[in-house]
């Protein structure tokens, strides 16, 4: 179920990009209006997180993702229906401020749900439908706007999201922590499952005898926890590093359907088969890494004494987290950056349409394995909110890779794609030292965050 709500956001943003030019044309706007959509989205996709993330940490998961996908469900119904670009414009603002709040949750549901010394694996598997979601989505954009019409992508969306709201509000029980603790808590109000709601009435008469559990107040969206977040010493680095290997990735996927059509001749299916490999180089990342991550946990812990609690989680004060992840992610993330460089210089040369597609596959293959890395790292540093960490991670990331497809067609036509992706590996390589820094410093940051903490 998380899985599929990861693969929501994504799937939302690229299946649009085959619409682009017919959308166009049917509203009567030029393909630069248009593209302002795409901004509005990745700018509200940004922000959105920040406020459904401290919210998803204080009033349960459940009401995070309830509102948020009623608000991204009506958006389709919306964008299905209009037939202005003004609305088309706000509609989509709408529907990526309802989706993208869903990003934060899903990865704070495997924290609640996980150990630090399991979490890689289940981590990677979330993850496998987030970065599934741009080639997927690009291919059922390109089917379905050849085959029936540009509504048609909205309301595969609206479906898409009903098909998996609806056993969501009947089955799929609280799992904050903050709410339900380890479970021995009783979820309240609309914490509760619609399953749970008539199991606990049809046995009303029983429940009377017992002492009822406490109903929670009604927590308003915070974004500060989030900012808050965003400056601290260790994870303005995380972040930073993060941020740039997003951008890096999206800029790839961005470049690629423009320049598979313009040097390949290639229709925009073709485009989206091309794009599959992607798909499945991140399949087998969430696969393979997540066990890797897991297997280095252990071997460390074996080899500085420290001793693995499974069943109520591992306190990291004497466990070098910072050094487990990122002894990882330094080589997964350097072999990505050749494969990046590798695809620049393979468009530049107009090789045959194997090789950039081979690169693409690298991409995703170490590119994102490492984004994943990162990702863990986050909430292993923030166990107790980790939705408000992983939103202070979509602010950053997002913002840059908004700002990275906004600037790579300007860098590809002044220096090629060689140079330009040459460059972009460039500036990964200069965040490296940031690495080792974070293992030096990061466990002693983290202390000193954690008496903060304690004192407050």
């Amino acid at each position: 179920m998380i899985t599929i709500s990861g693969f929501l956001s994504p799937l939302s943003l690229n299946i649009y990009f085959p619409v682009l030019p017919v959308l166009a044309r049917d509203l009567g706007v030029t393909v630069s209006l248009i593209n302002l959509s795409v901004t509005s989205y990745q700018i509200i996709q940004a922000l959105a997180p920040m406020f459904f993330g401290n919210f998803g940490d204080t009033a349960g998961r459940r009401p995070a993702f309830i509102i948020c996908l009623a608000i991204y469900i009506g958006a389709n119904i919306g964008l299905a229906l209009q037939r202005n670009y003004t609305t088309l414009l706000v509609l989509r603002g709408v529907q990526s401020f309802g989706i993208s709040g869903t990003l934060a949750q899903c990865y704070a549901v495997v924290a609640d749900l996980t150990t630090t010394s399991e979490r890689g694996k289940y981590m990677g598997i979330v993850g496998m439908g987030m970065t599934a979601g741009p080639g997927l989505g690009l291919l059922l954009g390109g089917l379905l706007t050849q085959y029936f019409s540009w509504p048609s992508v909205f309301w595969f969306c609206l479906i898409v999201a009903a098909a998996w709201v609806i056993p969501y509000i009947l089955f799929v029980p609280e799992t904050c922590r903050e709410v339900v603790g380890n479970g021995s808590v009783s979820a309240t109000g609309w914490n509760r499952t619609v399953m749970e709601w008539l199991w606990r009435h049809k046995d009303q008469t029983e429940h009377q005898c017992q002492p009822q559990p406490q109903k929670r107040k009604f927590h308003l969206p915070n974004p500060l926890p989030t900012l808050v977040i965003c400056l601290q010493k260790d994870m303005s680095m995380i972040l930073l590093f993060n941020a740039i290997l997003f951008a890096s990735i999206f800029m790839v996927l961005t470049t690629a359907s423009t320049s598979f059509v313009e040097q390949y001749g290639l229709s925009q299916i073709q485009v989206g088969l091309c794009y599959l490999p992607y798909g499945v180089a991140c399949c087998i990342t969430a696969m393979v890494q997540g066990r890797i991550l897991d297997w280095n946990y252990q071997r460390i812990a074996k080899k500085i004494d420290f001793t693995i609690d499974r069943r109520r989680g591992d306190n990291l004060r004497h466990y070098p987290i910072e050094r487990c992840r990122l002894e990882l992610a330094s080589p997964i993330v350097f072999a990505g950056v050749l494969a990046l460089v590798g695809y620049g210089w393979a468009i530049e040369a107009n090789t045959t349409l194997a090789v950039p597609v081979l690169m693409i596959f690298f991409v995703g293959l170490f590119l994102v394995g490492g984004h994943t890395i990162m990702n863990i790292l986050i909430v292993d540093l923030y166990p107790q909110s980790p939705a408000t960490a992983i939103a202070a991670n979509n602010l950053t990331r997002c913002l840059l890779s908004a700002g990275g497809s906004a600037v790579v067609k300007l860098m590809v036509d002044a220096m090629g794609h060689g140079w330009c992706f040459t460059l972009v590996g460039g500036a990964l390589i200069l965040m490296f030292p940031i690495l080792y820094v974070l293992v030096k410093k990061g466990p002693g940051w983290r202390e000193e965050r954690r008496v903060k903490l304690c004192k407050d």
